[in-house]
């Protein structure tokens, strides 16, 4: 998969966290609750809540289709409280992965990337996308939905999946 590819499928897969999230307000809706209340649920006591399940999986990607590309991710400092705070998010960050083309990501398996946390050190671009960029992804996303499949909204597999180009013949 090449790393256009790969920020594409991030896009996808956000697309989808929006309607998981849409199908959780509904749920909470339907079942007479505040659908904010499912911000601060998680699987484990020592586990991030599904609010910074989803503010991670945003990050994992804008910060690979930065890297990748050469380019400026844009900051989002972490306080979304609400639904339509974290659905703005989703939508900034799309924005921002859906900008980057495949002509700003040729050469960026060979880019050498320093995020502040690797304090001076380096990886290679393609390192970082395949290493630690697409299981940290999918790490989050997969989590946040297991979070709304928890509570009771009803999320299945195709929903995870989402549009899946099947061809005929």
């Amino acid at each position: 998969m090449t790393l256009y590819e790969t920020i594409q499928q991030f896009s996808k897969m956000l697309k989808n966290l929006d309607k998981w999230l849409d199908k959780g307000v509904a749920h909470a809706t339907a079942k007479s609750f505040d659908p904010n209340v499912l911000l601060d649920s998680r699987l484990a006591p020592d586990q991030f809540p599904l609010v910074r399940q989803v503010q991670s999986a945003c990050d994992a990607a804008k910060f690979a289709a930065a890297y990748a590309s050469g380019k400026t991710a844009p900051a989002h400092p972490d306080t979304e409280r609400t639904m339509d705070e974290i659905r703005a998010r989703i939508q900034a960050c799309l924005a921002f992965v859906d900008s980057v083309t495949e002509a700003e990501l040729a050469g960026g398996e060979d880019r050498k990337f320093t995020p502040g946390w690797l304090k001076g050190k380096w990886v290679r671009g393609g390192d970082f996308v395949n290493q630690i960029s697409i299981p940290n992804f999918y790490f989050h996303v997969t989590t946040a939905y297991a979070i709304l499949r928890h509570n009771g909204v009803e999320v299945g597999k195709m929903d995870f999946l989402g549009a899946v180009p099947i061809q005929e013949g």
